[in-house]
């Protein structure tokens, strides 16, 4: 569906969008500066992306993060109106459930919906190159790589970039969109405005990744679930991939990644925690990738406003950087660009108008994505491997079977549908309020209960099997 109309067009075709971060950085949302390439030209606009580093498609080794990402229902929607999310959806992996790895090797899975309901396991760097190919089939867009910014002037919107071959370039530009991750240059101007509000938060964590072949040519691991073995103050968990293996991913607080030196405490300590690994990745490849780079660290930022005057905004990790464990990260990013598309349509484009309103509608539900993204990862090491947890999933899967416009698992409102994020967690508490209500006093009436039949016995007439057998037969008699 076309947003834009005839008059729009007319008005944003001589206006310039610099889009900086464009392309596969240490960010979790790189992909987003693409996505807003496509968004703003769509509408006309005049776009021009900047990328610090060279071209992923051209490039010969790709630098950063090959952790998987998890595509869910606000990613696509993103996706959809700008035409992307048969191409995407096509080259990604359905996962329908958690496949919980207990300590003694049985396999538990925990559904994340309805039948039907499941995420996608999407290549980060396929992505990236997909939508900057879709960028670049818009004739006002142009790509700019090896462009790394130096500075911009919050008044003009002037930016000056420093080229690979150490020439600086000027750019004007009427909008500037930051979306150059959680360390953003575009935000640093941000930091000397008076009222802006900044907050970093490292979590003890830190992330290593290892590689899980396949076996005779087939994945090793049953391909549709989210593989997860919890072990309380640390995980693993592996996601897969096209060509047949699997991503995994190991959690695990800096001191403990500290205390494994030589590749003998490699696989002792995996022969502890995750024995049913070894044959599966290898022990070999275990001692020789746990190595290959350091525990890499996870940081949450929170900022407000997002933008700047009418000359700029933030968006994806610069404005709100977000741990991993909620699957959000690149679907919170996404759903940046179509909010903004949808407030575009709102205001007529007008940047003055647009801009503040992103901010008020925005903030809010990317500070609360952001701490269900920490409260997850205690969930997802710890709380799955509780009787408590896995009954109360039951009840509320339940429940919401029953009655599912009144009571909504918070994964199905976070990961199924667009409810905005602030608003689901306000639900979630009162719902989690109410059905814990519900249990107690089911609890102390069968507690009650039982204990009345226990006190005060009813006088139960002194009859045979075969006499209460015929009365009740001639209970069912008409006549």
């Amino acid at each position: 569906m076309d947003y834009s109309t005839n008059d729009s067009k007319s008005t944003s075709k001589n206006k310039v969008v610099a889009v900086v971060g464009g392309g596969l950085t240490q960010s979790t949302l790189s992909q987003v500066g693409a996505l807003n390439a496509c968004y703003f030209a769509k509408r006309g606009f005049q776009v021009e992306v900047f990328e610090s580093r060279e071209d992923i498609r051209q490039a010969k080794i790709v630098k950063g993060r090959s952790i998987n990402l998890a595509l869910s229902h606000r990613g696509r929607q993103a996706l959809k109106q700008v035409g992307m999310e048969d191409t995407i959806v096509s080259k990604g992996i359905p996962m329908h459930s958690r496949m919980i790895h207990s300590l003694n090797g049985t396999q538990s899975p925990i559904p994340y919906g309805k039948k039907g309901q499941y995420i996608l396991s999407v290549d980060r760097a396929n992505l990236n190159k997909e939508l900057l190919s879709a960028a670049e089939t818009y004739s006002t867009t142009k790509l700019n790589f090896a462009h790394k910014l130096l500075n911009w002037s919050t008044e003009t919107g002037a930016m000056t970039f420093l080229r690979a071959d150490g020439t600086k370039e000027e750019i004007q530009a009427d909008l500037i969109v930051g979306c150059d991750g959680a360390f953003s240059a575009i935000r640093k101007q941000f930091l000397r405005q008076s009222r802006f509000n900044f907050s970093q938060t490292y979590i003890p964590h830190g992330y290593l990744e290892l590689t899980m072949p396949p076996i005779n040519g087939e994945f090793a691991m049953k391909p549709n679930y989210l593989h997860i073995w919890p072990r309380n103050t640390f995980m693993m968990i592996a996601l897969p991939n096209l060509d047949k293996t699997f991503t995994c991913t190991l959690f695990m607080p800096f001191d403990e990644f500290e205390n494994v030196t030589t590749g003998d405490q490699v696989i002792e300590f995996f022969q502890k925690y995750f024995p049913d690994t070894i044959p599966l990745i290898g022990a070999d490849a275990l001692k020789r990738d746990y190595f290959r780079l350091p525990a890499q660290a996870m940081v949450s930022v929170k900022c407000s406003p997002y933008h700047l005057s009418d000359k700029c905004v933030l968006m994806g990790d610069a404005a709100h950087a977000v741990v991993p464990f909620y699957g959000q990260g690149m679907n919170a990013g996404f759903e940046d660009c179509l909010v903004f598309n949808e407030i575009m349509d709102q205001l007529n484009e007008d940047f003055s108008a647009v801009l503040p309103e992103y901010t008020r509608v925005r903030v809010p539900d990317d500070h609360a994505i952001a701490d269900l993204a920490m409260y997850n990862y205690v969930e997802m090491r710890s709380h799955v491997n509780s009787k408590w947890f896995l009954f109360r999933k039951y009840v509320d899967n339940t429940l919401h079977m029953i009655m599912p416009r009144t009571v909504i698992p918070l994964y199905t409102m976070v990961t199924f549908t667009r409810t905005r994020y602030h608003e689901a967690v306000k639900r979630w508490h009162w719902q989690d309020k109410v059905i814990n209500q519900g249990l107690l006093c089911v609890a102390a009436s069968v507690v009650g209960g039982s204990y009345l039949l226990v006190r005060y016995p009813p006088n139960m007439p002194n009859i045979s099997i075969e006499q209460l057998w015929t009365r009740l037969q001639a209970l069912k008699s008409p006549f």
